[in-house]
């Protein structure tokens, strides 16, 4: 019997994961639901059923959604945008017959979400003892004076700065700061950047007297590794891939036993189920938490080259309770190519 599964709005990159959960290993049917507020969503195409969703948030998206599983008859929903508020409202699925592939717990989610309180979390588990995955310096700043005590401080130590919003998806709101931005070298050399200087953005922060909470924090200039995981809600970790962010477009599956044991450990203290993404970067050596994502990451399709169909596992994991150990081939070296879609047809 065919399993309806729904996919609200999502990355484009879902594309992938919807033929993975269609061409699992099981042999397993599906009909793959998937709407978006933009008619042109690529992954639509994908679909065996697709809509357009209202361009609504709170409450009303969340009866959206609710009204979408009854009329449509979904077995698994999982949510992407909202999935926060979702998490929290898990029972009005299940009233309805519904399994949702999001982690259960409200507040670990809204954890996760707030980049200073998952810090603040992992600094509470350091001073009981256990030593999880390092992080960056950083510092939590409101006003533009703020700014400037913070970036003083830092500066002082040497370090290369940069910042952040709290709450924030991708590189949304991230910006070096590097003098260099403020040259005419820069203005004529540079074709797109993610640079800033101090006085440019002190001088833009002037212009509130108060902002929602940025971070100021050391600027890891080594190579960034997104792990991707499949684990339970006991703490048991079926899979981690941990894949290297290279030149360009370069991705590497890489075995490193160091972040395998972050990934053991987060699994191990926080309990993450279903697919969690743990993104960290390396300075000096030394691998430093940027973020904790408690879902599908936009890349997992490069992590599944290793063999691992991650997408159809969680999944399964999320309807039977229980799946097998994974075990992913490493040293995988791979890139993607743009390829054009065709959205639509004039006959």
């Amino acid at each position: 019997m065919a399993i309806k599964l729904w996919f609200n709005r999502w990355f484009s990159t879902v594309t992938h994961y919807i033929e993975m959960i269609r061409e699992n290993p099981d042999r397993q049917s599906f009909i793959i639901h998937g709407t978006h507020s933009n008619p042109d969503a690529v992954y639509l195409n994908s679909c065996d059923v697709s809509g357009i969703e209202p361009d609504v948030n709170g409450e009303e998206y969340l009866e959206f959604c609710l009204d979408y599983c009854r009329q449509n008859q979904i077995d698994v929903f999982i949510p992407r945008k909202e999935n926060v508020m979702i998490s929290r409202q898990l029972k009005r699925f299940q009233e309805i017959g519904v399994k949702v592939l999001v982690c259960p717990d409200g507040d670990l989610m809204a954890l996760l979400d707030n980049k200073v309180s998952m810090y603040r979390s992992l600094e509470e588990k350091m001073l009981e003892g256990h030593a999880i995955v390092p992080l960056p310096a950083y510092r939590i700043v409101r006003t533009a004076d703020e700014f400037k005590q913070a970036y003083a401080e830092l500066a002082a130590q040497g370090m290369e700065l940069c910042l952040k919003p709290v709450v924030g998806e991708g590189a949304n709101g991230f910006w070096v700061l590097d003098e260099i931005a403020d040259t005419i070298q820069f203005l004529f050399n540079t074709a797109s950047s993610r640079k800033i200087s101090y006085a440019s953005a002190y001088k833009l922060l002037q212009q509130q007297r108060e902002f929602p909470d940025l971070m100021i924090l050391e600027y890891l200039d080594g190579f960034e590794y997104s792990i991707d995981c499949l684990a339970d809600g006991e703490g048991n970790l079926y899979t981690a891939i941990p894949r290297k962010k290279g030149n360009g477009r370069i991705r590497e599956i890489e075995y490193n036993e160091e972040l395998l044991e972050i990934a053991r450990k987060i699994a191990q203290h926080y309990k993450i189920p279903y697919v969690f993404n743990i993104q960290v970067k390396y300075k000096d050596g030394v691998p430093k938490l940027l973020e904790i994502n408690p879902r599908m990451s936009g890349g997992l399709h490069i992590s599944c080259l290793s063999g691992v169909n991650v997408p159809y596992y969680a999944v399964k994991l999320l309807l039977k309770g229980t799946i097998e150990p994974l075990y992913p081939n490493f040293g995988i070296k791979a890139t993607h190519i743009e390829q054009a879609v065709v959205l639509s047809r004039e006959l």
